[in-house]
Formats: C-alpha cells, sequence, structure tokens
C-alpha cells in the first residue's frame, strides 16, 4: 500500500510540471517548465490549496533517489572527451564553486526554516 501512496504522490506532483509546461507556453519567459511548475507547487502549498501530506512521501522518495536522476548525465559526459580535455580544470572548478554554493544557500534556508518552525512551536 505504502509504493501506491508514493506512485500517487509523485503522479501529483507530476501534475504541476505539466501545468508549469503549459504556464510556459502562455508566458514567453526564458524559464524551464519545471521551474515554473515548482513555483506552482509552491504556491498551492504556501495558500494551502494542497496539503503537504498529499505530496510529501513521493516527495521524500524522490530526494532520496535524486542521484539516480544524475547517473545518465554523467556517464553521458563520456562522449566529449576532446571539451574535457581542453576546459577539464575549469568544469571541476565551476562544479565544486556551484556545489559549494548550492550548499551553503540550502544550509541557509534549512536554518532560517528551522528557526522559525521552532519558534511556532514556543
Amino acid at each position: 500500500m505504502k509504493i501506491g501512496v508514493i506512485i500517487l504522490q509523485i503522479l501529483f506532483i507530476h501534475v504541476f510540471l505539466f501545468l508549469g509546461a503549459a504556464l510556459k507556453e502562455i508566458v514567453a519567459l526564458p524559464i524551464p517548465a519545471s521551474m515554473f511548475g515548482l513555483f506552482l507547487l509552491f504556491l498551492a502549498l504556501c495558500l494551502h490549496i494542497i496539503k503537504l501530506e498529499w505530496i510529501e512521501k513521493g516527495a521524500n522518495w524522490l530526494l532520496a533517489e535524486l542521484l539516480l536522476f544524475f547517473v545518465p548525465s554523467a556517464v553521458g559526459i563520456v562522449n566529449y572527451d576532446e571539451i574535457i580535455s581542453f576546459q577539464g580544470a575549469e568544469i571541476v572548478v565551476l562544479i565544486g564553486v556551484s556545489t559549494v554554493m548550492v550548499m551553503g544557500m540550502t544550509a541557509l534556508i534549512a536554518e532560517k526554516v528551522t528557526k522559525r518552525k521552532g519558534s511556532e512551536q514556543l
């Protein structure tokens, strides 16, 4: 039964992806459809249109298996060995810097959310 709930929640999250794709067709901005979908999902959660429980298990599963989604792109880079030989160091530095930036921003946001949740419980 738990697998069925997770699958349904992932499908529900995908509804927002498809809504984001539809919104991208309407709005002519150079933003990926998935970002529109994430914004719509965030907005629906903030406005209490949907409850967190409706997507929480599916979202947690997707986050737990996130590395699986990066494997094909990492394997695909093998085809571009000439680029890696010329710009390999720059690519590694760029990946390192961007990873540190993402980790830092994630830590700051997580800290703020944790403090906010802690003050709401008092």
